[in-house]
């Protein structure tokens, strides 16, 4: 699950950064409002964590530019300018809840995975064929069993579930699960060597699902 953190104070963006990766969630950070812009302009994000008071402009404002864009799902305000107006104001624009800072870590992690559960239409599981994930303990299972896989496996497993049958490009892909660190890779052979173990370690637990290669665009999981 990739996560953009809007937070202009250096300290506390890295705090819940760090917090959010220990939680297996990839992190995409910005500390102005036109970082941010940039950011959702070119990456999709399952949840944006939002500050309102940022260096260069209102984080409202990209509230607005995202409503007007239709991309204004999974949005959590962080501020710690508690104002009634300003909190009506930011669910007005389609922001999802609302936190007063200084919060709990906990609570902040709690209500991410209560928007993103409410993106699920509140299904605890996403399924297809025989396989079950459980996002919530992060845990996968085939035909009941415990699947065991790695982090990256992992959180290509969930991207593709979210998208059963459809086509994702490997660039999309490869910057919803690394992030940032996407920047630092001169090829996809990362992404080869991740598929491939992903691959094979579902088809020695029989799972009924399988990761089409599109040749010269992506993949696509399909069931069998």
């Amino acid at each position: 699950m990739k996560i953009l953190l809007i937070e202009d104070d250096r300290e506390l963006r890295e705090v819940i950064a760090a917090s959010l990766r220990q939680a297996r969630f990839v992190v995409e950070s910005a500390a102005t409002l036109v970082d941010a812009r940039t950011k959702v302009a070119a990456y999709e994000y399952d949840c944006i964590l939002l500050d309102i008071m940022l260096p260069d402009g209102s984080g409202l404002d990209l509230l607005r530019e995202l409503a007007e864009r239709g991309k204004n799902g999974n949005v959590i305000i962080l501020s710690a300018k508690d104002s009634v107006e300003d909190k009506v104001e930011g669910l007005n624009l389609g922001a999802d809840d609302y936190l007063p800072k200084p919060f709990h870590l906990a609570e902040l992690h709690a209500r991410i995975r209560s928007v993103l559960r409410r993106k699920r239409d509140g299904k605890p599981t996403l399924t297809a064929g025989n396989i079950a994930l459980f996002p919530d303990q992060m845990s996968v299972e085939v035909d009941g069993k415990p699947f065991e896989l790695s982090r990256k496996e992992y959180d290509i497993l969930f991207y593709l579930l979210n998208r059963v049958g459809r086509l994702v490009e490997k660039q999309t892909l490869a910057e919803a699960v690394w992030g940032d660190d996407i920047d630092q890779a001169d090829n996809f052979d990362f992404i080869y060597a991740h598929i491939k173990n992903l691959r094979r370690r579902l088809k020695e637990a029989c799972a009924s699902i399988e990761i089409k290669t599109v040749y010269g665009f992506g993949y696509k999981l399909t069931e069998i």
